[in-house]
C-alpha cells in the first residue's frame, strides 16, 4: 500500500487530496500476483490459419502489451472522502474516448454511477518504462485487465473496512451505488471508509474482478464523460491553461523542411507593440509577446538567413522516382497462369489535427515544468531533461488532453522547442505552432509506392506478392522511452528494424491466396514523417482490396462472394455478411453511381465497409452512403466504437479522393485546411450505419481499424462508377490554390 507524497501539514502535494481524504494505492505487493496473472490471461492463443503471416501469430498490440507487462499493475486509484473515484490513466486522450471507456470499467467494477468516476491523465512516469505509450490501437487491450484489477482491489479493501466496522462475514457484504451494505442493511459510503480501507493489510474477501456478465455499463452505448465540457468550451487544452507568467510565443520557421537558423535581424520586430523578447533555437526564431497576434505580426518582420534543409532539392516527381526504384522485385513470374499486376502511388498526408502543435514550458535553473499533449511522455521527459541540462527527476511533464493526433503526438517536438525557448529567454512560454507551421513543418504519413502481383488458375489464387516502397517513417520515439528511442538512431538496424517490426506485426493478408509475401523497403530520407492512422495498413491493405476486386473481375466472380469464399474464418465472414446484407449489396444503381466493398482485420479486430458513391462528375465524387460492421471481440463502449469507425471513414474519403501534400523543392505547398482538401461536411455521406457485433472474446484494437477497409471500398466504388482503375491517390490532386509564401 502506498500513498501520494504529503507535506508536513498532511496535505497531498500531487493529487489534491489530504492524507485522510482518500484511499490511494499503487496496485502492488499483495495484488501484484493477481495483476500479473491477469496480464498473462490476456495473451490469448493466436489462431493458426493454414497460411499464417507474422501478424497472425503476434501483432504490434501483443508486442506492446508484453513490453508493458512488468509495470502494467502500477496504476493509481483514488477514492476521495466525498466518494468520487479517480483513476490516473498513463495514456493520452486525444479524442479517441479512452477516458470514458476506462471510467466505464471502473464504475462497473465498483458499482457506482459513471458520473462518480474521473479519469485524469498521468504525468510522465519514468518508472513505467514501456508502459506509457499511446499507439497501435493498444490502450484498451493493455489496460482492460489492470484497470479491472485495480478497481476490484479497491472494492475488496472497502468491503473489508466495512466488515471490520459493522462485524459479521465480509463475504456477505455487497456494494451498491457507492456504499458498502452489510447483511443487516446498515451501510457506509466509500468516502467514509477510505481512512480505514487505507489501513487494511489483507482483504477479507477476494479481489478478483467481476465476471463480465455482471457488468451493467460495459457494452452499452455511452456518451463521453467530457462531452458537455467540450461543447460548452469548458474543456481545457494546452493553450487554455493559465500558467503564471507564460506568454504567447510563435516561431518563424525555415523555408524548407529541417532548415536551421544561420543568422537573424530582429531590429524591426523588437520595436513592435507587445513584443517582450526574441530568441533563436535551432528550428527557428521565437517571438515572445503579450498576445499571439502581436507575436505573429513581429515574426513576419524578422529577417532570417537559413541553413539548408535536408530535402531542399526534392519535389513530388523526384520522390516518386526514388520510390519506384526502391520497390523490391517479384519472386513469381506469371508463367502459364492468369495474373493481375498493379502499381499504386499514395501521396504524403498531413496528420492535420484540429489543435495545432502546442506546449507550455517553465524552465528554471534548478527545475522545469512542461504541459503538452504527448503520446510518448516518458521519452519526452528524458529528452527534454538531457537537452536543457537538468536531472530527469527535476523535470515534470504534464500530459494534457489533445485536440486530435492520428499519430502526430507520438512526437514531442513542440514541447522540446518550448523548453529550449523558455531556458534561453529565462521565462515561461506558451508556444503555438500556426496552422501553416503544422501543415508544412509538422509530421506526415510517408509517401508510398506499391507493386502487386497475384497469379491464379482454375478459379483459385495461387500467389500474392506485395512490394511496398515507402519514404522512411520516423520511429525515433521508440516504445515511448529513451532506450528504444536511442536504438532507433543506431547505424545498424536503427529505424529500419522498427519499421520492419511495425510492418510485419500489423499488415497481413486475410485471404487464402496461396503463397503470400509482403515486403517493405524504405527510402531513408530525413523528412518529418510519423505513424499516421493505420500506419502501413491504410495504403498496403487499401491497395490490396483494390486488387481483390480486379482479381474477382478477371475470374468472373462477384466481389463480395469472392471475398467471402477467400476469407479464412467465420468471424471475418460475419462482418462481411453483415454489411452486404444491411447495405443491400448488388442493388442496381444509375449510371455514375456504384457500390464498393472491402474487408480488413488487425489488432484482433475485424471490420467490413460498403459504400455508395456518386461519381457522375469524376472530379467531384461524393460518398453518399456507408455501411460498416465491426467486431472488436469485446466492445467496451459501442458509441465510442462507432465514432472511431466514422473517423476512419472520413480519413479514407479524404485521402482516397482529395487530401494530400504536394512537395515542391523541400517544402509542402499546402498550408491550411483550405489547401489540404480534407473532407468537409458536404463531402461526408448523409447516410451511415455502423453495426457493432456482440461480444465474443477479449477486447481488440479499434483506433486504427476503420481506415483500410474504407480506403478499399471507396476506391472500388469509384472504379465501378467511372469505369477506371485508379492507381494514384488522392485521385483528384490538383494544385488549385495559391501557396502561402515560404
Amino acid at each position: 500500500m502506498a500513498t501520494p507524497t504529503t507535506n508536513e501539514s498532511g496535505q497531498g502535494t500531487g493529487s489534491g487530496f489530504g492524507r485522510r481524504g482518500f484511499l490511494a494505492f499503487l496496485v502492488a505487493a499483495p495484488t501484484l500476483t493477481i495483476a500479473a496473472d491477469l496480464a498473462v490471461d490476456q495473451q490469448a492463443e493466436a489462431q493458426l490459419p493454414s497460411l499464417p503471416g507474422p501478424a497472425d501469430i503476434v501483432d504490434l498490440g501483443d508486442v506492446l502489451i508484453l513490453a508493458g507487462a512488468p509495470t502494467s499493475h502500477m496504476l493509481v486509484l483514488e477514492v476521495a472522502e466525498d466518494g468520487r473515484i479517480r483513476l490516473q490513466l498513463p495514456r493520452a486522450e486525444v479524442g479517441q474516448g479512452i477516458t470514458t471507456a476506462v471510467a466505464m470499467l471502473v464504475a462497473d467494477e465498483l458499482g457506482v454511477p459513471l458520473s462518480q468516476v474521473e479519469v485524469p491523465l498521468s504525468d510522465a512516469r519514468s518508472e513505467l518504462l514501456f508502459n506509457q505509450l499511446t499507439g497501435g490501437s493498444n490502450t484498451i487491450r493493455s489496460v482492460y485487465g489492470p484497470v479491472r484489477a485495480a478497481a476490484a482491489a479497491a472494492r475488496a479493501r472497502l468491503v473489508t473496512a466495512a466488515a471490520e466496522k459493522f462485524g459479521g462475514d465480509a463475504a456477505k457484504y455487497s456494494v451498491r451505488g457507492g456504499s458498502v451494505v452489510a447483511p443487516d442493511g446498515r451501510s457506509a459510503t466509500f468516502g467514509s471508509l477510505t481512512t480505514a480501507a487505507a489501513k487494511v493489510q489483507r482483504s477479507a474477501v477476494g479481489a478478483e474482478p467481476k465476471a463480465e456478465s455482471e457488468y451493467r455499463l460495459v457494452g452499452k452505448p455511452t456518451s463521453r464523460i467530457d462531452a458537455l465540457a467540450m461543447v460548452t468550451g469548458k474543456k481545457q487544452y494546452t493553450l487554455d491553461l493559465d500558467v503564471p507568467g507564460a506568454l504567447p510565443t510563435v516561431l518563424k520557421r525555415p523555408p524548407t523542411i529541417r532548415g536551421t537558423v544561420k543568422s537573424f535581424d530582429d531590429s524591426v520586430a523588437r520595436t513592435m507593440p507587445g513584443v517582450v523578447d526574441i530568441v533563436a533555437v535551432d528550428s527557428g526564431v521565437a517571438v515572445i509577446a503579450e498576445t499571439f497576434g502581436q507575436a505573429i505580426n513581429a515574426k513576419d518582420k524578422l529577417k532570417v538567413t537559413w541553413n539548408k534543409g535536408t530535402v531542399d532539392e526534392l519535389s513530388d516527381a523526384d520522390i516518386r522516382k526514388k520510390l519506384r526504384a526502391a520497390a523490391l522485385p517479384f519472386a513469381v513470374p506469371p508463367v502459364l497462369t492468369q495474373h493481375v499486376d498493379a502499381e499504386f502511388d499514395f501521396a504524403f498526408v498531413s496528420h492535420a489535427p484540429l489543435e495545432t502543435n502546442s506546449a507550455i514550458a517553465d524552465v528554471r535553473a534548478d527545475r522545469a515544468e512542461i504541459w503538452s499533449s504527448l503520446k510518448s511522455p516518458i521519452v519526452a521527459k528524458q529528452t527534454i531533461a538531457r537537452e536543457i541540462g537538468l536531472p530527469e527527476n527535476k523535470v515534470t511533464v504534464h500530459v494534457v488532453q489533445g485536440g486530435g493526433s492520428f499519430g502526430r503526438r507520438l512526437f514531442f517536438d513542440g514541447a522540446l522547442e518550448a523548453a529550449k525557448v523558455s531556458k534561453k529567454a529565462g521565462r515561461p512560454v506558451k508556444l503555438m505552432w500556426t496552422r501553416i507551421d503544422d501543415m508544412r513543418h509538422g509530421r506526415a504519413r510517408a509517401a508510398t509506392h506499391h507493386k502487386v502481383r497475384a497469379t491464379f488458375a482454375l478459379g483459385n489464387v495461387l500467389s500474392y506478392e506485395h512490394r511496398v516502397a515507402s519514404i522512411e517513417t520516423d520511429f525515433r520515439h521508440g516504445l515511448g522511452e529513451i532506450l528504444t528511442a536511442t536504438a532507433a538512431h543506431l547505424p545498424v538496424g536503427g529505424n529500419l528494424s522498427f519499421a520492419q517490426t511495425v510492418f510485419l506485426t500489423t499488415v497481413k493478408v486475410p485471404y487464402n491466396f496461396g503463397v503470400v509475401t509482403e515486403l517493405l523497403n524504405e527510402v531513408p530520407l530525413p523528412m518529418n514523417t510519423a505513424s499516421w492512422r493505420s500506419v502501413y495498413s491504410a495504403t498496403t491493405r487499401g491497395a490490396e482490396e483494390i486488387v481483390v476486386d480486379e482479381i474477382a473481375k478477371k475470374l468472373g466472380k462477384d466481389p463480395y462472394q469472392f471475398r467471402r469464399a477467400s476469407l479464412k474464418d467465420d468471424k471475418q465472414r460475419a462482418v462481411l455478411d453483415k454489411v452486404a446484407e444491411a447495405g443491400n449489396w448488388g442493388k442496381k444503381m444509375p449510371a455514375g453511381f456504384a457500390q464498393g466493398i472491402a474487408f480488413h482485420e488487425e489488432y484482433k479486430s475485424r471490420t467490413a465497409c460498403l459504400v455508395e458513391i456518386d461519381a457522375r462528375d469524376p472530379k467531384k465524387p461524393r460518398v453518399t452512403k456507408a455501411t460498416i460492421a465491426v467486431d472488436v471481440g469485446r466492445p467496451i463502449n459501442p458509441r465510442g466504437l462507432e465514432a472511431q469507425m466514422l473517423g476512419g471513414l472520413t480519413d479514407a474519403i479524404s485521402t482516397v479522393l482529395t487530401a494530400g501534400l504536394h512537395l515542391e523543392k523541400g517544402l509542402p505547398l499546402e498550408g491550411s485546411y483550405s489547401q489540404f482538401h480534407y473532407a468537409r461536411q458536404k463531402n461526408s455521406p448523409p447516410d451511415v450505419q455502423v453495426f457493432v457485433l456482440p461480444a465474443n472474446g477479449e477486447p481488440g484494437g479499434a483506433g486504427e481499424l476503420g481506415v483500410p477497409a474504407a480506403v478499399g471500398a471507396i476506391a472500388n466504388a469509384y472504379a465501378r462508377a467511372t469505369g477506371t482503375q485508379p492507381r494514384s491517390f488522392p485521385i483528384n490532386f490538383d494544385v488549385d490554390f495559391e501557396p502561402f509564401p515560404r
